[in-house]
């Protein structure tokens, strides 16, 4: 393989992890500022996939962003609401979501299991005709670029909105439920509104994800958001390896980070020849070393003192 594959592998993998990254922002506000694991991000991605592919392929591809950004809404409404005001265990919550909206997606392809989109005009299409058609150099300079600038664009957007959302009386609301419910329940705010606005939010961005996903892939399948919970979970744990503290802005820009670097991995992995059906569990095993690797540091001295290494390595110097 020469030189030119390899940017043009390394290119894929930097748009297919900043694509990615934004269902990771959506676990970012979800797991770690409201403490709440959504299980429902699976069925909520493909929702947001299936909605912005249907109406891309009905000719309304600038639609199809807040179409699907709206199906992301409403998914996390419905889980809000089965947490907060009937009573469901937040994980039940998710997973009871995420089954029913199965069904759903099957009924928004029209009872199809997958769509074609090659001949649909996506957002990835207008940016690309419109540089190869430009009399600017530069505009026709990144031509082979429109797909990395759409998703980096994106990936911006969503981080500026999310940090100034959080600092508004809002935001700071919902990070105050995340740290402490009864504190928030105290001063007069209602919990349950907060979880619920910030389970919209999320899953909004979620949606989005699917959608820039389908018109990436040009076709959706139903199972295009499978295992998404997983690499949003290990993206946000390798994240937070680089950047544990520092402002908003600072811990969303680890996020995509981790994003990108889990893209990378999955895209070493799949130069080795390994198998479709392992790439899951490659996923799995990176999720346990993220999550393990901060106590596997902390746990080093007392392997090392039970195995007689520091009695050796004190034992050399004298």
């Amino acid at each position: 393989m020469n030189f030119s594959a390899y940017l043009n592998l390394g290119q894929t993998a930097l748009e297919l992890g900043l694509i990615s990254s934004l269902t990771v922002l959506a676990l970012f506000l979800s797991y770690s500022m409201l403490n709440v694991c959504d299980l429902s991000t699976d069925g909520c991605f493909t929702l947001g996939a299936t909605v912005g592919a249907v109406i891309a392929i009905s000719g309304h591809p600038y639609l199809s962003i807040p179409g699907a950004m709206l199906a992301g809404v409403i998914s996390g409404f419905v889980t809000a609401i089965l947490q907060t005001r009937m009573g469901v265990n937040s994980l039940l919550a998710g997973i009871i979501v995420n089954t029913g909206l199965y069904s759903v997606n099957i009924a928004v392809m029209g009872n199809s299991s997958v769509l074609n989109m090659n001949k649909t005009v996506t957002v990835f299409t207008l940016l690309q005709k419109l540089c190869k058609g430009s009399d600017i150099p530069f505009l026709a300079a990144l031509a082979p670029y429109y797909k990395l600038i759409i998703a980096a664009v994106a990936v911006i957007l969503v981080i500026v909105m999310l940090s100034l959302f959080l600092r508004t009386r809002l935001g700071l609301a919902i990070r105050a439920t995340g740290d402490n419910p009864d504190m928030v329940r105290s001063s007069s705010i209602d919990p349950a509104f907060t979880t619920t606005v910030g389970l919209c939010v999320a899953n909004a961005f979620t949606g989005l994800s699917g959608c820039l996903l389908a018109q990436y892939n040009k076709s959706v399948n139903i199972d295009i958001g499978s295992g998404m919970v997983t690499v949003a979970l290990a993206s946000l744990l390798i994240g937070g390896v680089f950047i544990r503290k520092g402002g908003i802005p600072l811990r969303a820009f680890s996020v995509v980070l981790g994003a990108i670097i889990f893209r990378v991995v999955y895209t070493v992995a799949l130069q080795l020849n390994m198998q479709a059906y392992m790439l899951k569990a490659v996923s799995s095993v990176i999720v346990v070393f993220a999550i393990s690797g901060p106590y596997l540091r902390e746990q080093l001295p007392t392997l090392f003192r039970r195995f007689g290494l520091v009695r050796l390595k004190t034992g050399g110097k004298h």
